[in-house]
């Protein structure tokens, strides 16, 4: 049998397991693969799930080691080098371990839909390996963008920062920060909602809860509203055409 996994910390809710069990069921493939969590709390014990799991023939990788996953790597796609963040990992015949990455993809098919001739420039909330994917994927789409941080930082502007004309001048704002992940649903990033308006799209990463507390209150205001539950349908489709390709 051979066998997937996701890897990453405290993933009991992870969407990954589920989807691909449902997918194997609905494919008839239940027999041919499996697909594990592999929660670990710290990077430095992977090396020890690859020892463990010698039949392994891809992965996922999610929060907190999209990044920290890469020294471990013996090549990347150009798409991973370029974003500097690793969430599919195909393991070769060879035992070579190769990063992709395919939340830029999820991300870019599900927005376009909703694109309109305004959407010019984004706000990117937060700094991590995702917002990098999803920096990538609005400069795929020609978007410029602007990122946002808690902290001071060249090229980076602060959540303080943010005012009405910050919001006239951006249309798209991505909440690629955990803020409102359950079961911290009432959690949301600290940013002027109110200037919201129906012009905007609000895009939530998160997919649990399915309309999260920034979602709701960019809504209220009139915002065009998507969470990240296609991104992931996505790019776990792109992921297994690379693990069976």
């Amino acid at each position: 049998m051979k066998k997937l996994g996701l890897l990453g910390k405290n993933i009991s809710y992870s969407f990954s397991r589920n989807y691909f069990a449902e997918k194997f069921k609905k494919d008839g493939i239940t027999n041919d693969f499996c697909y594990d969590n592999f929660d670990i709390q710290s990077i430095n014990e992977f090396p020890e799930v690859l020892k463990n799991n010698p039949d392994l023939i891809g992965m996922n990788v999610t929060i907190p080691y999209k990044q920290d996953v890469v020294p471990f790597l013996d090549d990347l796609s150009d798409n991973a080098k370029e974003i500097g963040a690793v969430n599919t990992i195909k393991v070769s015949p060879e035992g070579k371990l190769i990063g992709h990455n395919t939340d830029y993809f999820g991300f870019t098919e599900s927005l376009k839909p909703l694109l309109k001739s305004n959407h010019k420039k984004a706000l990117i909330l937060g700094t991590g390996g995702a917002a990098k994917a999803i920096a990538y994927g609005l400069n795929q789409l020609g978007i410029h963008f602007q990122y946002v941080s808690r902290k001071e930082a060249f090229g980076m502007i602060t959540y303080n920062d943010l005012n009405s004309d910050t919001f006239d001048e951006y249309h798209i704002i991505v909440n690629c920060s955990p803020l409102g992940t359950f079961p911290n649903i009432e959690n949301c990033p600290d940013i002027p909602y109110q200037y919201f308006t129906s012009k905007h799209i609000a895009y939530d990463l998160i997919y649990n809860p399915e309309k999260t507390t920034f979602l709701g209150k960019a809504e209220i205001q009139g915002a065009t509203i998507k969470n990240g539950y296609e991104m992931l349908v996505l790019q776990a489709e792109k992921a297994w055409e690379i693990w069976n390709s």
